[in-house]
């Protein structure tokens, strides 16, 4: 139960709770107009303050964003589960992201501990241990989801629909969390909440298709298949080359020497080119090489009846003698360049021979290993196609998330609908006593001639809590049909430690309401608290109170105090007026 919620600021007015009922009251001026809102009186507020220092994470559409209050620290004592004393948590709006806990029942140690600060984080994790209590694994209910439903925020819409407490809030979200109250298989309804995440990452994909660019982002899955085997393949043969490679310190030199080999190689080549080309040209040349005829000059002389004398004849013949022994000597000197060019070749020969027999060696050794910078380059090359095949593989997920048919989504839900509705046929006794207190709850307010009941079944998106009452569908029945839900599973997770002693309306919940059923809901709530030993809080105008006075004689006895009025600039619950 609330005990006192206060503010650092000396104006604010201060609420002490009782156990019980608690009525606030804020008047109305006669001087308001119509365009006077009596929320300046700060019932409103109230409701936002205790969400504030339970743990409410943003501050929109809030009064609490207002400039004005931002040095103000607020906070609320509370009855706490295991600590005699209650427990009092402070909250800054300066510094909204610790709690003060006074004693300390966040602290990792499992101890309660005198006093504390606790991120909201670990607070709202207390507040689901102990108020609610959460098993270890709860996933799918959440403390803040589950105060929303017990502290309805006007300004969130809260009071709409009695199953979810803000209009984009998923049915699957908002039943499972119901479920948990009212001692339904909430791990089952959850069920659907994954199947809604996976709906709406199919529709939101499936979207994203008609933007023309989404194929070369994502692609088809026939095509990334394929991608993804080409990159992993190339992944592993890299890795292979890494594994098996082996650094060679004198990488460099041996490549140098390599080169200068291969350069020698090519160079005796040409040598060898141009040493055959003057072999030839010496074979011709001792071929050609003969002693030229001299014998037709005698013939010639003695056809002309000319007898040459023997002095001439011995000169003719020293002739013939130099020419031979000219051509003696040139023929000696061709032999000679031709066993000189023959020796070049056969010399180039066997050091080319020697050199391929070192350029082998040397190849084998860089073929075995490799260059310290190779081997980072390698590395390299490994990283990147990694990085790629990660991407790609991303990609093909992403794809056949995309490409995942209608019908797998709907045997998943008709799997899960399935189990939900076993489920409750085996807990149809647990089902029928939570409608026969829905039931008492809605006869007190219209007496026994209207049909009240809560239709929970398993459909094939989410389980179904749909509260109803029978008659006339207005704004009043719908509003009072969403008070006797809560008292339903506020009572029934309280009998059962499901859920914390105290229930909070805003005065909001009953406009359009009729005057009658006003009182009979204030009066029910007050015969609960006195059964279940619980605290129910309400925020009322004083002109309301006056009416439905008649219907509840002990309601006035439940006014708690300060009474908060519009009537001047300190009369409302922040104790100054602020635009």
């Amino acid at each position: 139960m609330f005990h006192q919620i206060r503010s650092s600021d000396e104006r604010f007015k201060t609420i002490t709770f009782k156990p019980g009922r608690n009525i606030l009251i804020a008047d109305k001026t006669t001087q308001s107009s119509g365009t006077d809102s009596r929320n300046g009186a700060g019932k409103s507020s109230l409701i936002e303050i205790l969400h504030f220092v339970l743990g409410m994470g943003r501050l929109t559409n809030s009064v609490l964003e207002n400039a004005a209050l931002q040095s103000d620290t607020f906070s609320l004592q509370l009855d706490w589960p295991g600590v005699p004393d209650g427990l009092t948590a402070s909250r800054s709006l300066g510094k909204r992201s610790r709690v003060n806990l006074v004693p300390d029942v966040a602290g990792d140690s499992g101890l309660v501990q005198i006093a504390g600060s606790a991120t909201v984080a670990e607070w709202t994790a207390a507040i689901g241990r102990d108020l609610f209590g959460f098993p270890e694994e709860h996933a799918g209910i959440s403390a803040r989801s589950l105060l929303s439903l017990y502290i309805r925020r006007v300004s969130q819409h809260g009071m709409d629909d009695p199953v979810k407490t803000f209009p984009n809030q998923s049915m699957a979200d908002a039943t499972t969390n119901v479920a948990y109250l009212l001692g339904l298989d909430w791990r089952l309804a959850a069920g659907y909440q994954e199947l809604a995440s996976r709906e709406s990452l199919r529709q939101k994909l499936k979207k994203a298709t008609r933007d023309p660019a989404f194929g070369l982002v994502v692609g088809t899955v026939s095509e990334l298949r394929g991608q993804v085997a080409a990159a992993t393949v190339r992944v592993r043969k890299l890795e292979e080359q890494v594994a098996a490679f082996r650094v060679v310190p004198e990488y460099e030199l041996l490549q140098a020497r390599a080169d200068e080999i291969d350069a020698q190689i090519r160079r005796t080549r040409a040598e060898d080119a141009a040493d055959r080309r003057n072999l030839q040209d010496l074979n011709d040349a001792l071929l050609d090489e003969h002693e030229p005829a001299a014998d037709y000059l005698r013939r010639a002389y003695r056809e002309l009846g000319i007898e040459l004398p023997d002095a001439v004849l011995r000169q003719y013949d020293d002739v013939q003698s130099f020419h031979q022994s000219v051509l003696a000597n040139r023929r000696s000197y061709l032999e000679e360049e031709v066993a000189a060019t023959t020796a070049r070749l056969d010399a180039r020969q066997a050091e080319r021979e020697h050199l391929g027999e070192e350029q082998a060696a040397l190849l084998r050794r860089l073929r075995d290993g490799g260059a310290l910078d190779a081997f980072t380059a390698l590395q390299e090359q490994l990283a990147l196609a990694r990085s790629q095949l990660q991407t790609l593989t991303t990609r093909f997920e992403t794809a056949r998330q995309l490409e995942a048919t209608q019908a797998e989504i709907k045997f998943e839900r008709s799997r899960i609908q399935q189990e939900v509705s076993r489920d409750l046929i085996e807990r149809e006794q647990h089902v029928a006593e939570i409608n026969m207190l829905f039931q008492r709850f809605a006869t007190a307010l219209y007496g026994p001639g209207r049909d009240a009941y809560i239709d929970i079944r398993a459909l094939d998106s989410s389980l179904r809590i749909s509260p109803h009452i029978g008659g006339k569908n207005s704004q009043g029945i719908s509003k009072m049909i969403t008070f006797c839900f809560d008292l339903t599973y506020a009572v029934l997770a309280h009998r059962n430690g499901r859920g914390p002693d105290f229930l909070v309306h805003d005065s909001h919940l009953f406009d359009g309401v009729d005057e009658r059923q006003i009182g009979e809901a204030l009066k029910l709530a007050s015969v609960v608290c006195l059964e279940e030993g619980m605290q129910y809080v309400a925020t009322l105008n004083s002109d309301d109170l006056a009416k439905i006075g008649q219907y509840d004689a002990s309601l006035s006895q439940d006014v708690i105090e300060p009474r908060l009025t519009d009537a001047f600039a300190d009369g409302g619950l922040f104790g100054f007026h602020f635009e």
